[in-house]
């Protein structure tokens, strides 16, 4: 009975697992190096753990990690908002580690600001 359980504990605590892993820190990006990132919207992945799009910016292409699609949904920034073709305004941080990404504190499209955090 011991040994059942034990499996069924550790399958139900595995569940959650590979969202764990995927979900990476906040400490990669440089709050002290704030950047606004303007272009328009050339990919748009609308899935967890974050949103996540690139912005063709006048000097360079840019990946920008918004919300979790919870958070968006709840601040109305939903797919429709982020979707290939916009216009967008991004303000955050940039990476430490990845070369030309930022993570988000706020978007700006069509006129409706939305905080990301």
């Amino acid at each position: 009975m011991a040994k059942v359980l034990a499996i069924v504990l550790f399958a139900l605590t595995s569940l959650g697992a590979p969202a764990v892993w995927a979900h990476h820190g906040w400490g990669s990006y440089d709050a002290s190096k704030p950047v606004t990132v303007a272009g328009k919207i050339l990919t748009s992945k609308y899935e967890n753990p974050h949103v996540a799009i690139t912005v063709q910016a006048p000097d360079k292409v840019w990946t920008v990690t918004l919300a979790p699609t919870s958070r968006m949904t709840n601040r109305g920034a939903l797919a429709e908002m982020v979707k290939v073709g916009n216009d967008i305004s991004a303000h955050g941080y940039p990476s430490t580690v990845q070369k030309d990404e930022m993570r988000a504190e706020r978007i700006t499209v069509a006129g409706k600001t939305v905080e990301m955090r």
